[in-house]
């Protein structure tokens, strides 16, 4: 109950309209859906293109960006909000979360960063947590097994899916990296 103080009421905002960029078609009807029962007004966009168009159209009081998109980065689109509306709260998502481009995203102008899969009461929190203070954990974070998956994953995208040069750099034996790609992700 100590966490619910630290939550804004979205009737304390006068722009309530909600802007959800994501290329991921069923996770981003699913979060539309949701987020329109919690109250916004929900405005979609499935690249950075449509993204930018739809900020330059209607300013959006909400954002919530996918980091990797299919024609380019997230993180253009939130450049864009800020430049347009700088009081926007912005929510970056991602599937491979790591560190760097949580302080890329930060630095552009995004007050918070969750991992996929984030449920609409997750990103709701996010996006009305109060800014002065702290945000309370994740209901349901990753497990350490899920973080390690996710950190294999994004070395081995960034090495253009290349086993043998995956495993050096994160000096495995490649037969063992072959199991770990070969598995579902871990809950």
């Amino acid at each position: 109950m100590k966490n619910e103080a630290t939550l804004q009421n979205l009737s304390d905002f006068d722009n309530k309209s909600l802007l959800i960029v994501d290329d991921d078609n069923p996770f981003r009807e699913r979060l539309s859906r949701a987020m329109e029962k919690k109250g916004f007004e929900v405005l979609q966009a499935e690249s950075v293109k449509n993204g930018i168009e739809t900020v330059k159209m209607k300013k959006p009081g909400f954002a919530v960006v996918d980091l990797r998109l299919a024609d380019g980065n997230g993180l253009e689109v939130v450049k864009e909000i800020q430049l347009l509306n700088s009081s926007s709260r912005i929510i970056m998502l991602t599937g491979y979360g790591n560190i760097p481009t949580a302080v890329a995203a930060i630095k552009q102008g995004a007050i918070d960063y969750l991992a996929k899969p984030a449920d609409a009461d997750d990103v709701e929190k996010a996006l009305l947590a109060d800014p002065a203070k702290k945000a309370a954990p994740p209901e349901n974070p990753m497990s350490a097994d899920r973080v390690k998956w996710e950190h294999i994953h994004r070395v081995f995208e960034l090495c253009n899916r290349n086993v043998s040069e995956t495993a050096r750099r994160l000096k495995m034996h490649r037969r063992t990296l072959q199991r770990i790609l070969s598995k579902r992700s871990p809950r």
